[in-house]
């Protein structure tokens, strides 16, 4: 016992704190993409071709941009551009309250802003959520489950998981939708009482990541249930997700002191 009490003492505190800036993450970490369209010399709709997502957006007369949703964050993907016109960050901070602040000329997403008043009202201390894995790799899931460990600590922030959709205040949304899952993400949200958030996890939940036009999956969550907050990653990071929800819930430190000054 002695020996153990000593080794939590040497260890320390495990948690990792909660900041508005970049984690210090390793860097073979990949984060928020960034594109310099000038380094593109060969042409940005060649390099989009290459491409194993539909990261990169090339039509119409403006300049080409990046769609964070789609993005798989794969090697082959930067590796498109042997000029370098796309790279990545160990930025963790990508998460949006709208699909369009997911798609950026440079790779600086929309990040998420705070509730209305009445939701953070409701949300803002206690927030229960009702995971439906809907066909996906169970990258996304494993994320997800280490928000439970002592280094996240989401449970910290007042927000958790729960067995019951009738025990949620809302819903985050993994994988493509399979045709198997359909009903089942129907019936979850139509079970969780309003107002209810909905929340959609990793590249398939926003537009089908890999499996993108595949006859077995919807391409993500479906367009007539209206989404709260959109995390990208492929899988996302554990921060991501908590980066978002504290932004959505007006939970991070800089938001917090301009909250009391208000008051």
């Amino acid at each position: 016992m002695l020996r153990f009490l000593r080794a939590r003492l040497e260890q320390g505190v495990r948690t990792t704190s909660i900041a508005d800036d970049p984690a210090a993450l390793s860097e073979r970490f990949r984060g928020r993409p960034v594109f310099d369209p000038a380094r593109c010399k060969a042409g940005c709709a060649e390099c989009a071709t290459k491409m194993p997502s539909e990261a990169l957006i090339v039509s119409g007369p403006g300049p080409p941009r990046l769609d964070l949703g789609a993005c798989l964050f794969s090697p082959d993907e930067a590796a498109a551009c042997s000029n370098g016109a796309i790279r990545y960050t160990t930025d963790h901070r990508m998460a949006s309250r709208t699909r369009s602040g997911l798609v950026t000329e440079t790779g600086e997403p929309e990040l998420a802003r705070m509730l209305d008043h009445e939701m953070k009202r409701l949300f803002g201390r206690s927030l229960r959520l009702r995971s439906v894995a809907a066909g996906s790799c169970n990258g996304c899931e494993a994320e997800l489950v280490a928000l439970g460990n002592v280094v996240f600590d989401m449970a910290r922030f007042g927000i958790q998981f729960v067995a019951s959709p009738r025990h949620a205040d809302g819903m985050v949304l993994t994988g493509a939708v399979s045709k198997n899952m359909r009903a089942a993400v129907y019936r979850t949200y139509e079970a969780i009482p309003e107002p209810r958030l909905v929340i959609a996890v990793g590249a398939c939940a926003i537009n089908g990541g890999p499996f993108r036009g595949s006859p077995e999956v919807d391409d993500g969550l479906p367009s007539d249930i209206a989404c709260d907050l959109w995390v990208p990653g492929c899988p996302p990071h554990p921060l991501t997700v908590v980066d978002g929800l504290l932004r959505l819930l007006g939970r991070m430190p800089a938001e917090r002191a301009s909250s009391t000054k208000r008051r």
